[in-house]
């Protein structure tokens, strides 16, 4: 039996701690408010200038260092991102070209939350067809490029000025609160091989609805337009992402654990065989409705969201690579991961360690 395996783990994240604390200077929040209904109470934010292929290619180097091998053997690149670097060239030719890899074929994808899952298929697809032999996937997110505030309100979150922002600014920022206390930058990257055995990759299950996608979308710069970005959508912040916030709640709880169910009676598992739930951190009060639904109890399940926020496309691998180094994961458990995220698109994925 030939499986794809993640041989290789490594994340990085943005140069800068911020803490609740510190957002509450330039938006109306507290770390109260953002702890009982997200969960979080810290995120990093990227130095300007670091971009989401710099993250991924950091998040590389520690991975390939993981799993001992010669960067010359990795013969395929999959990039998964919701904050490219630009509009276009997608981020896997970047991250290539830094890493020195060649000409080797670089993949990007873009399923927001999703986009550990969805790659993992992608990259299982590859391996196991003989399309490539060892796969460097990456997942790397710079939310911090969302943000509504000004670069020197920035420099202030950073401790690098004590210019505190008007009222009409913070009001502003505030129109914006829901989402921008969630987000943080990080890069993560797994190596993967195919390899004969009973360890690796049981399988995944995807599904896609784009017939809701206004309830989480960037409503600015795309091509639906023209001009694709406009002054008048700069002005209307139209650049932050729209959420409907108890929308995508109800859709999350609902649809994360039907996919979980629905892939574990496909592959002849019971729930009560998996040992460790992994779900993309978004929110920690969706991953808490997610463990309840499915019955699971607290050592079942890992959530880091507390410290990075929600990191989208490198959420899954950050909390991969910390539960493997911390012995959370030990050889022969079975390790569940499931995302939903922007599109819509949600999935699970079953990996016997």
């Amino acid at each position: 039996m030939l499986r794809t395996r993640i041989v290789g783990t490594g994340f990085v994240t943005g140069e800068h701690r911020v803490i609740n604390d510190a957002l509450s200077q330039i938006l109306e929040t507290s770390d109260a408010w953002i702890r009982e209904r997200t969960g979080v109470t810290e995120r990093y934010y990227v130095e300007e200038g670091t971009a989401t292929s710099d993250l991924g290619v950091r998040a590389a180097e520690k991975a390939i260092t993981d799993a001992g091998i010669d960067r010359r053997e990795i013969d395929f690149l999959v990039f998964a991102t919701m904050t490219p670097d630009y509009y276009f060239p997608g981020c896997g030719g970047l991250a290539q070209a830094k890493l020195g890899l060649g000409h080797v074929p670089a993949l990007d994808i873009r399923q927001q939350c999703s986009g550990f899952i969805y790659g993992l298929q992608t990259c299982d697809a590859l391996l196991r067809s003989g399309v490539a032999k060892t796969i460097l996937f990456m997942g790397a997110e710079v939310h911090s490029g969302f943000m509504p505030w000004d670069r020197e309100q920035m420099r202030l979150l950073f401790g690098q000025s004590d210019q505190l922002p008007t009222a009409a600014q913070k009001e502003w920022n505030s129109r914006f609160r829901d989402r921008a206390v969630l987000f943080g930058d990080a890069g993560a990257a797994i190596v993967l091989r195919a390899e004969e055995g009973e360890r690796g990759l049981v399988g995944a299950k995807l599904h896609a609805d784009g017939s809701a996608f206004e309830q989480l979308y960037v409503p600015a710069a795309g091509f639906a337009y023209r001009p694709y970005l406009s002054d008048a959508q700069f002005r209307e912040g139209r650049y932050v992402p729209v959420m409907n916030g108890r929308g995508v709640f109800k859709m999350a709880v609902t649809r994360m654990p039907d996919v979980i169910r629905e892939l574990c009676q496909e592959k002849g598992v019971a729930l009560d065989d998996i040992d460790l739930l992994i779900p993309h951190q978004a929110n920690l009060r969706i991953s808490e409705a997610v463990q309840k639904a499915l019955g699971l109890p607290d050592e079942k399940v890992f959530n880091n969201i507390q410290r990075y926020g929600n990191t989208t496309a490198a959420s899954i691998p950050i909390a991969y690579h910390e539960c493997r180094k911390a012995g959370r994961i030990k050889p022969g458990d079975l390790v569940c991961f499931v995302a939903m995220g922007a599109g819509f698109h949600w999935a699970a994925a079953l990996m016997r360690e």
